[in-house]
């Protein structure tokens, strides 16, 4: 049966990618280019985007206009969907984040000289880049508090900060910074984002943050990073002065279809490797772990899960192609915990299946354990996104629950 989703352009390219990924990437898989120095590996992959390249699959996520092949967002989606059947899939096709995410913010708020000196480059994969947004100092599910400012002094920023989870800042050549420009102005106006090269005197990376006991430098990798005096140009604001917040939520909004596809094709990979284990492990003579009702329950649970949250997720990158992400907050919360943590509990039953193996690194799943548990914290917890979606069910009943006292203890 075709896909719901399915059209001509997914119809052609989703069997070429998936064929390169079997071919070109998974076989690149191994301990030591997953746990080690990614210098290790980046060559290959360098070479492999040439390949993709030549394929005629690059700028999967641009517009014809770009050079692109023009996909729309649900079609995206799809093709995301099979780029993580490995961790190097989107970075071999130059989709991976943050990266995707800033290519759309700049091609479509950044000035031309910017979109010169960085975009272009960026779109064509001789660059890297990472987002500046939160603080140790202050709850990242709240982008409206922050400590990082930038002052005017003449054609001049002058940027003085304190950032962590600067992701892939390790081997990038510019951030994306949101600071604090206009402290007297109302919450959701008074930051802006400012383009910040790394070689600048200014940009300090302190440490790559060891995540799960992983803090090697790869373009996954979340750096903790300082601005001392940090002066770049005037005309390195991308938007409008106070336009932060506006811009970190249209950022955000297609990113979290970017994000859940990619958790799908993960959920994807591991109840493959689950269902392989199944099949052939042997539990005694003659008979196979699959043979296991608990095995069983777990393959059940896990097909119906994934199948349930892909159809969810294109259902919401359609409606974001046809009416833009303001109009389907809801949908965007809905998808954000609850493919999350689908994903989380098929990793899980997969490394279960497999048992002690499961938590080696000779196992790709224990990789996927240590890097996705951030799935329920980064780009709103799933605490700020369930609550969001129930204020807004709630207040259809009439209930504003923004006003509400709050209830005394028992």
């Amino acid at each position: 049966m075709e896909p719901l989703f399915a059209t001509d352009h997914t119809r052609e390219l989703i069997p070429r990618i998936r064929e390169f990924i079997e071919n070109e990437i998974i076989p690149l898989e191994t301990a030591e280019h997953l746990t080690g120095n990614f210098s290790k590996v980046a060559k290959i992959l360098d070479q492999k985007r040439e390949l993709v390249k030549r394929a005629g699959l690059w700028g999967l996520q641009h517009s014809v206009d770009e050079g692109g092949l023009g996909l729309t967002l649900c079609e995206f989606g799809q093709v995301s969907e099979v780029l993580a059947y490995s961790p190097f899939g989107h970075y071999t096709f130059n989709c991976q984040a943050p990266d995707i995410g800033n290519m759309e913010l700049m091609n479509k708020y950044a000035p031309e000289h910017l979109k010169h000196t960085y975009l272009e480059p960026l779109k064509a994969g001789q660059i890297r880049s990472c987002f500046s947004m939160t603080e140790p100092e202050f709850a990242g599910s709240n982008p409206t508090q922050l400590g990082t400012l930038a002052e005017r002094a003449g054609n001049e920023w002058v940027i003085n900060g304190h950032k962590w989870f600067t992701s892939s800042a390790d081997g990038s050549s510019f951030a994306i910074v949101m600071a604090v420009t206009n402290p007297d102005a109302a919450p959701h106006r008074r930051a802006s984002m400012i383009l910040v090269p790394t070689d600048n005197p200014g940009f300090e990376l302190v440490r790559n943050i060891s995540i799960m006991g992983d803090g090697s430098d790869h373009w996954g990798s979340h750096a903790e990073v300082r601005y001392n005096n940090c002066r770049v140009p005037a005309a390195n604001l991308i938007g409008g002065e106070g336009m932060g917040f506006t811009l970190a939520q249209e950022r955000l909004g297609p990113g979290r279809i970017h994000h859940c596809m990619r958790w799908i094709g993960i959920a994807e990979r591991s109840f493959d490797l689950m269902c392989r284990r199944a099949a052939t492990r042997e539990m005694e003579p003659g008979v196979m772990l699959g043979e296991k009702q608990f095995i069983q329950g777990f393959i059940a649970e896990s097909r119906a899960e994934i199948d349930a949250s892909r159809l969810m997720v294109l259902r919401t990158a359609r409606n974001i192609d046809e009416q833009g992400a303001a109009a389907v907050r809801n949908e965007i919360s809905t998808i954000k915990f609850y493919v999350a943590n689908m994903m989380l509990r098929v990793v899980d039953r997969a490394i279960q299946t497999f048992g002690a193996a499961g938590i080696t690194d000779d196992v790709l799943l224990a990789w996927y354990y240590r890097h996705e548990r951030g799935a329920r914290i980064y780009d709103g917890a799933d605490e700020v996104h369930k609550t969001a979606l129930a204020r807004s069910i709630l207040k259809g009943y009439g209930l504003d629950t923004r006003k509400a006292k709050p209830v005394a203890a028992i």
